[in-house]
């Protein structure tokens, strides 16, 4: 068994979240968030907004930790157990360009109802619903887009 752990942000702007469509060799498609593996010496926020950047294009700061999904998957020869640590992040735009070399096809920001529908893992659908459900919180509150001054 291999265990990796990676990192990923729900990107909102304006209410709209970020999405990727991926298709690698047209044998895995579909509608994905964020995320990648963290490199050695990397803590988990930096691997978030740096998964964001590479995959999207998109500059997001992290609001706060949203959680944690869990999955196993099989390759030749062995089965990697994933664990993947989500972050609410705020984009500071509309911009995104998918990441061409990770097979990333188009990528942009939807309403919840719609990328919760786009969106392939059922786990990704509970983070999305996680994470828009404290945008939510903050957003009635008046606390979306308050940056935490260090």
């Amino acid at each position: 068994m291999i265990e990796a752990t990676s990192c990923g942000g729900v990107v909102i702007f304006r209410g709209k979240i970020l999405v990727l469509y991926k298709n690698y060799r047209n044998k895995y498609e579909g509608w994905v968030l964020p995320k990648g593996t963290v490199e050695p010496g990397e803590d988990f926020p930096d691997t978030a907004i740096r998964e964001v950047k590479e995959e999207t294009g998109a500059d997001a700061s992290i609001v706060k930790y949203i959680g944690r999904s869990q999955y196993s998957f099989t390759v030749p020869e062995d089965t990697v157990e994933k664990q993947v640590h989500w972050f609410l992040m705020m984009a500071d735009s509309y911009y995104s360009k998918p990441q061409r070399e990770e097979y990333f096809v188009d990528s942009g920001f939807y309403k919840y109802h719609e990328a919760v529908h786009l969106l392939k893992f059922s786990n990704e659908k509970q983070i999305l619903e996680k994470a828009y459900n404290e945008y939510l919180e903050l957003k009635n509150s008046n606390r979306w887009g308050i940056r935490k001054s260090d």
